[in-house]
């Protein structure tokens, strides 16, 4: 019976190229029945007779995975029912999947991914028969999947009494029988690939009847393991648990590119994916199940972990990005504008289409890989290079090329708020062409990137070092501030001394009767200023009688006489006229009575005079005896004041010191919390060190330079304008250069010769350190600088700076790698003299453990990034004169894609076919 399969395109729509699957590969049907270890589903009456009731088996078998979110499926009974010329319960499974639709009115195939049609039979091998599974693509059609059960029996009944027969054959003559009847009974599709294919997977591998119980250490000899795909852990197994104590196992699956799985190797359908595997697909093949063990490393994740009961766990942080929402950009859209990338009139848009994990985008030179990623980091705002002239060149091909002409640019970014900003929504981190290297130079880059490289630590450190810079800043106010208050003491104890001062002189001036004096001529000041405002006011009123006299109000006439009878007022004109006359009068009076005012006032006023002239005379008679200038007397007024506020100096003088005081105790308790956040901070960093070193083997090695930079010191010490200073601290060697508390100290006890100032350079230094300035200094914290080596083949240790541009961008990017950050990290062109070896045995290795952590999107010319980093989705780009596309993208299993990387990156058909000539492969 032939298999058509039908098309489900939710799958890749949700997440272009390859993306992860919760898989279970190990799962019994009923055609297990006769072992008398499978379970009927609830609600079927019994063993189904008919297809209806076997095509019902298969709804509530397929239902059970969708329940459990299991969405790659291999079917593997020991005996397919279709061998005893029944109906096989495994291919009414694939046919539902395939054409079948759930009550929602949803195709099974959108919510299972894959069905691969199987079996499980015991091979003649070992006391009780080797078991193996093999699934098939459902391309087989059920007649041959049957006729390859066959073969794997050799003619012998699978059951007898409920107990399961070993085949008259061996693994070797069964996979050499499979091989001949795939080449002959396989047609080949439109594209020249076959219809279907299978692999082989070795289950319960440490029971008696699994591969490694049955042949043991015997097995990499004895065994044709080449033809098995994957191994089965036990229940209770982690890769490690298995590896142990068997290095020969360890080499024998990195030679055949062997990888470990968990399955349930259920026998009822409450027990789908009790067990499970995530695994990496880029399509529901068999060849797709084949990539994703080659690749293990980086398709294959292990679903469980140890806990302290030392039983295993489910993840609680999978791989899927569904599930974890971490973010990621799943397509790019442009059109319009002058962009580089507007399709033009042949279509409305072009559509960039990238994976939640890595995303390669090639093609040749000039054909916009840079310009894409520069155009998405100037979108997004997010920062760009430090480097001038770096700067210039991502602005211009992002907003020129890419942006020109303002186009509508569209980022989908699933689980996140459409609304946000669109760098909230997408936060990337982008790294552009020859940036890795210009990193190199900055010691605030490799910080960062090791304080990410620890989870444990990483929170810790990103908490105390926000902490630290606020207390910097802290610091650096609250010197400033303790400097205003010396300035306000230092003037308020002035004042307090001048009124204190004025105070004891006016003890002379008050007994010579001066105060008697003052009082007399402020007398005569008020009085003045009163005759003065009389004056003022007299002039007032000559023009207000002058404006009352102008003043034209209307006249009686008829009708006003009639208005005023008719109405209900008792008002009359005449009355009008008397209030008029009588206003004239007041305002007459007022005048009269104000100028008799002023010659009394004027009268009181020479009184007053002639009484100061004569107090005058008394205090001068009594000063000249005491010997007192008469001229000091004018000083008396301001005697006088000051000493009225000797209590108001002397509170403020105490309040002023207080805060001082109280500014000092907090500043010192600042100091102290700054200091132990220090401490605290180097001892997690050498955590991560320790770390690192032991990750890396030792071929990577940070390490802490105290208190390493400096320029705020040097800054502050610059400020003295001291040429002497200036020069001791240039010609100082780095490594031997003070940090601020330890020229403090070095100031305290005497010792600034051990820092290698001289006799002279000292003398000044001491001069200049003020109070003031040793505070302002003491605010100052040199952070810690770390520098990262590289160990060479001869053993050495080579500094960052001091490595190749290759090396330096090796190195830089297998850390970026292993941080513990989930931002996507884009990175343009890392190959540029990328050291190859360093690429196989760090970067690429990074790469692939970061799948199901991170997004990464790479522009590269370099195939082994492409091709051994195993990317999940590929952009190839083509560009004329004036525009660029994308000429095709997918994973790298696709015929298309696989054929734009050999053509793109790897040189072409012929350069690969004369590499392996020459490389005699």
């Amino acid at each position: 019976m032939k298999f058509v399969r039908r098309g489900a395109g939710n799958w890749h729509e949700e997440i272009p190229g390859a993306r992860w699957f919760k898989a279970d590969l190990h799962i019994h049907t009923i055609d297990d029945l006769a072992g008398k270890r499978v379970k009927v589903p609830p609600g079927l009456t019994g063993p189904p007779q008919s297809s209806q009731e076997f095509a019902e088996y298969a709804r509530v078998f397929l239902r059970s995975a969708v329940e459990r979110g299991v969405h790659v499926l291999g079917l593997t009974p020991h005996c397919p029912r279709g061998t005893d010329g029944g109906i096989s319960a495994v291919w009414s499974i694939v046919e539902e999947w395939n054409t079948g639709v759930d009550d929602d009115g949803k195709p099974f195939r959108e919510k299972i991914y894959a069905v691969f049609p199987g079996f499980e039979p015991a091979l003649k091998q070992g006391k009780r028969g080797l078991h193996l599974l093999f699934l098939f693509d459902p391309e087989i059609g059920q007649d041959s999947y049957v006729t390859a059960f066959n073969l794997a029996m050799g003619g012998v009944s699978p059951w007898r009494d409920r107990e399961l027969q070993i085949s008259s054959k061996t693994a070797d003559e069964v996979f050499r029988e499979l091989r001949e009847f795939n080449g002959q009974e396989c047609p080949l599709d439109g594209g020249g690939q076959p219809q279907w294919s299978y692999i082989s997977l070795a289950p319960h591998i440490d029971a008696e009847k699994g591969l490694l119980g049955e042949l043991n250490a015997q097995v990499l000899k004895n065994f044709p393991h080449s033809e098995v795909t994957g191994l089965e852990l036990g229940d209770q197994k982690l890769p490690e648990d298995t590896m142990k104590n068997r290095a020969w196992l360890a080499d024998g699956m990195a030679a055949d590119r062997l990888g470990f799985f968990h399955a349930s190797d259920a026998y009822s359908v409450e027990e789908i994916g009790k067990r499970h595997t995530w695994l990496k697909l880029a399509s529901p093949r068999i060849e797709a199940l084949r990539q994703a063990f080659i690749a293990s490393d980086s398709r294959i994740r292990i679903g469980y972990k140890r806990e302290e009961s030392d039983v295993l766990a489910e993840v609680t942080s999978p791989p899927d990005v569904t599930v974890n929402q971490r973010p990621w950009l799943r397509s790019v859209t442009v059109s319009g504008g002058a962009s580089f990338f507007d399709a033009g009139r042949d279509a409305q848009s072009t559509r960039f289409d990238l994976n939640p994990d890595l995303t390669c985008i090639i093609g040749g030179s000039m054909t916009g890989k840079s310009t894409f990623l520069d155009g998405l980091r100037m979108y997004v705002g997010a920062p760009l290079p430090k480097d001038g002239a770096l700067r210039k060149q991502v602005e211009a091909r992002g907003r020129e090329r890419f942006l020109g002409g303002s186009p509508e640019v569209h980022l989908d970014c699933p689980g996140r708020d459409p609304t946000a900003p669109s760098h909230e929504r997408w936060p990337a981190v982008f790294f552009g062409q020859n940036e890795l290297q210009r990193l190199a130079q900055e010691s605030e880059a490799v910080e960062e990137l090791l304080s990410r490289l620890v989870p444990a630590e990483m929170q810790g450190i990103e908490a105390r070092q926000v902490q630290l810079k606020a207390l910097d800043r802290e610091l650096r106010h609250a010197a400033q501030r303790l400097e205003k208050l010396d300035e306000d003491l230092t003037e308020a104890e002035q004042a307090f001394e001048r009124t204190e001062r004025a105070a004891e002189e006016l003890a002379a001036f008050s007994e010579a009767g001066v105060e008697k004096l003052h009082q007399a001529t402020r007398a005569v000041r008020r009085w003045q200023d009163s005759a003065e405002g009389a004056d003022e006011l007299a002039a007032e009123l000559e023009r207000l009688l002058d404006s009352v006299n102008a003043f034209d109000w209307p006249e009686a006439d008829e009708h006003l006489a009639m208005v005023l009878e008719d109405s209900e007022t008792e008002l009359r004109y005449d009355d009008l006229a008397v209030q008029w006359r009588a206003i004239r009068k007041q305002l007459r009076l007022a005048k009269e009575e104000l100028t008799a005012w002023k010659v009394g006032a004027k009268s009181a006023m020479g009184a007053l005079e002639a009484q100061e002239r004569r107090v005058r005379t008394e205090v001068d008679r009594v000063l000249a005896a005491r010997g007192l200038d008469g001229s000091r007397i004018e000083e008396f007024r301001a005697l006088n004041r000051q000493a009225a506020l000797l209590e108001s100096y002397k509170a403020n003088l105490e309040e002023v010191g207080s805060k001082r005081r109280s500014g000092e105790r907090a500043f010192d308790e600042q100091l102290k919390e700054r200091q132990s956040l220090v401490e605290e901070q180097r001892a997690a960093f050498d955590r991560v060190i320790e770390t690192v070193v032991r990750e890396f083997q030792g071929r990577i090695s940070p390490r802490r330079i105290k208190d390493g930079n400096d320029e705020l010191l040097d800054r502050f010490l610059r400020k003295f304008g001291q040429r002497g200073i200036t020069r001791w601290w240039n010609d100082l060697d780095k490594q031997l250069k003070p940090s601020p508390r330890e020229l403090l100290d070095h100031l305290e006890v005497g010792t600034l010769g051990e820092v290698g100032m001289s006799e002279a350079v000292q003398n000044t230094f001491r001069e200049q350190l003020t109070q003031t300035k040793q505070r302002h200094l003491s605010a100052i914290r040199c952070s810690d600088r770390y520098v990262l080596e590289l160990k060479m083949e001869d053993g050495s240790h080579r500094q960052l700076e001091d490595l190749s541009g290759g090396q330096r961008v090796s190195l830089l990017l297998s850390l970026l790698l292993e941080t513990e950050d989930e931002r996507p990290l884009i990175i343009d062109q890392p190959e540029d003299e990328l050291d190859n070896r360093f690429l196989f045995d760090t970067v690429l290795p990074a790469l692939k453990r970061l799948k199901g952590r991170r997004q990464i999107i790479v522009a590269t010319h370099n195939a082994n990034i492409v091709v051994n980093g195993d990317a999940d989705q590929v952009i190839q780009l083509e560009a004329s004169a004036t525009r660029g596309r994308v000429g095709c993208l997918g994973a790298i299993e696709e015929p298309a894609v696989r054929d734009a990387i050999v053509g793109t990156v790897d040189g072409g058909d012929e350069a690969f076919r004369l590499r392996r000539l020459k490389y005699g492969f």
